[in-house]
C-alpha cells in the first residue's frame, strides 16, 4: 500500500462529479484542496462527515479552500446523497478506486471480525502548491471539516 506524508506531491487525478464536472488536481492550483475519502454515501458515519463539510464549507471557501468527497460510489448514488443533505461541493466518483489507492487509503477493514476492502476514512489538505500539507488518516467524522479549518487558522495559512 501506498503511504504518502506532509511535503509529498498529491497524486494527480481527473475525476467526474455528480454533477457532471469533470475535476483536476491539476486546474486546482492556487487553492487550498480538501480531499475526504469516506466509505460510503448514506451511511450514518459518512452522513455526520459529509453534513460537517457542508456545515463549515463557507468558512473554508474564505480562507481560499475548495472540497471534494471522494469515494467509489456511482453517479446516481452520489447525486442522491448530495440531494438529499443540500450539499455545497462536489462529491468525486472513483468507481476503480484508482484514486483511492493512489492516496492508500484502499485496503483490509475489519467490521464485526469480518475483513473486506474497502476506504479507509481519511482526509488530505493540499497546499496551493499541489503538495499534501496535512493528512488525518482515520479522521473523525464529527469534527473533520472543522479539524481542517483549526489547522489552517492556528498555522496561518
Amino acid at each position: 500500500m501506498i503511504t504518502l506524508k506532509k511535503g509529498d506531491i498529491a497524486p494527480s487525478f481527473t475525476l467526474a462529479a455528480q454533477t457532471d464536472q469533470k475535476i483536476s488536481l491539476a486546474n486546482l492550483k492556487g487553492k487550498y484542496v480538501c480531499l475526504y475519502f469516506y466509505p460510503k454515501d448514506s451511511t450514518p458515519g459518512c452522513t455526520i462527515q459529509s453534513c460537517q463539510f457542508r456545515d463549515w464549507n463557507e468558512r473554508l471557501k474564505e480562507i481560499n479552500v475548495l472540497v471534494y468527497g471522494i469515494n467509489n460510489g456511482t453517479k446516481q448514488s452520489h447525486q442522491q446523497f448530495a440531494s438529499e443533505y443540500n450539499f455545497n461541493f462536489e462529491l468525486l466518483i472513483d468507481i476503480d478506486n484508482k484514486v483511492a489507492l493512489s492516496y492508500g487509503v484502499w485496503g483490509e477493514k475489519t467490521m464485526y471480525g469480518k475483513k473486506y476492502l474497502g476506504i479507509q476514512r481519511s482526509t488530505f489538505l493540499i497546499d496551493t502548491e499541489g503538495n499534501i500539507l496535512k493528512i488525518w488518516k482515520k479522521a473523525n467524522p464529527q469534527r473533520n471539516a472543522e479539524d481542517v479549518y483549526n489547522f489552517l487558522k492556528i498555522n496561518k495559512l
